[in-house]
């Protein structure tokens, strides 16, 4: 009887381990879950409240843009001038295509850029040599550039006559994955990938940076108002104070070192004629693509907004394309919105 006793307490007392067991594994696996859940929970709040910081952020920039075309700064270099006016350094930094610092708001932070579109070259409207000129830093055969560019100006015109090297409906429809030829204005850069000729290599890698799609004004919709201005800019030229290092290095002659100094000079002061720029890259330079630039600017600006929390690791951004109209009751419209920025290159990256 009692060798029997002490098999039971053994049994007993081993089941009693295994429960603890079960019951320990039980907990950690509640515990683990309930982790998991309060950090998805914390990583939400998190992100949303970037994510508006980032819009408070965009309606700032336009705040600011408005202002400034209602009554244009006087843009001044801090470096050239001892004790500028504070205006003066409010107008700084805003200014277009250049680096903002990170601006506080509601317990954390945002980045701001400005970039006017008159320093890419406008698929809508460009003509055959810009279009050829922006293809230039690209190491694809010549031939490879005609058939771009003339597939781009064939998808955007409205007949179905392609060019010599171009392609229309019947090139696009004879595909393995046939589609229509446009026939009509870009909507949006991506769809350049659709064009013959502009594989993901080129568009990825340069190319999406460097292109614009501001609407031709004789195709505008009807819930599109234009702005008087976008009708006198002249889209067969780039504004040399929103050109990017990328496209500068695709206009001939350009070196890295004179694309050096020309962002530097931009690093402190917008350029205010043509003169200035054949200043720093030489007359023999400046003559080879003088007819590509301007200093006059288009109403439309892309917004990209980013924003983060204090202490938080998470960023959300935002980026809107924006027209300024004087002539419409709230001045502008937005053109275009999506959520995020357009790639890691450009993402702004707010300071901690």
């Amino acid at each position: 009887m009692k060798i029997h006793a002490n098999g039971e307490n053994g049994v007993a007392l081993l089941m009693v381990l295994w429960v603890l067991m079960l019951l320990t594994v039980i907990v950690g696996e509640f515990c683990f879950t309930m982790r998991t859940r309060v950090n998805i929970t914390r990583n939400f709040k998190e992100s949303t409240e970037a994510y508006y910081i980032a819009v408070a952020g965009l309606n700032r920039a336009i705040e600011e843009l408005l202002r400034q075309q209602m009554t244009p700064p006087r843009i001044v270099s801090l470096k050239n001038s001892a004790d500028p006016a504070p205006e003066e350094e409010t107008a700084l930094e805003w200014r277009t295509n250049t680096d903002i610092a990170p601006m506080a708001f509601a317990g954390g932070e945002y980045q701001v850029r400005i970039e006017n579109e008159s320093g890419k070259v406008n698929i809508n409207m460009a003509d055959k040599p810009l279009l050829a000129a922006m293809l230039a830093g690209f190491d694809i055969d010549p031939s490879e550039k005609d058939v771009i560019v003339d597939s781009i100006m064939d998808w955007r015109d409205a007949d179905r006559n392609h060019r010599i090297n171009g392609a229309e409906e019947d090139y696009y429809q004879s595909l393995p994955e046939p589609y229509h030829c446009k026939d009509a204005d870009f909507d949006s850069t991506e769809e350049l990938l659709l064009v013959r000729g502009v594989t993901p290599e080129i568009y990825f890698q340069g190319l999406e940076n460097s292109v614009t799609v501001i609407p031709n004004n004789q195709q505008q919709g009807k819930k599109t108002q234009v702005s008087k201005k976008n009708t006198e800019f002249d889209y067969n030229k780039l504004n040399v104070n929103a050109i990017s290092a990328e496209t500068w290095a695709a206009l001939p002659g350009m070196t890295e070192e004179l694309i050096a100094e020309i962002l530097a000079f931009r690093a402190e002061k917008d350029f205010r004629s043509l003169r200035e720029v054949q200043d720093i890259v030489g007359a023999d330079v400046f003559r080879g693509f003088s007819k590509y630039l301007t200093t006059e600017t288009t109403p439309y600006y892309k917004v990209i907004s980013l924003g983060k929390m204090s202490g938080s690791r998470i960023a959300e951004g935002v980026t809107a394309v924006v027209q300024f109209n004087s002539e419409i009751p709230e001045k502008y419209q937005i053109m275009e919105w999506s959520d995020g920025v357009p790639d890691e290159k450009r993402r702004p990256e707010p300071v901690s």
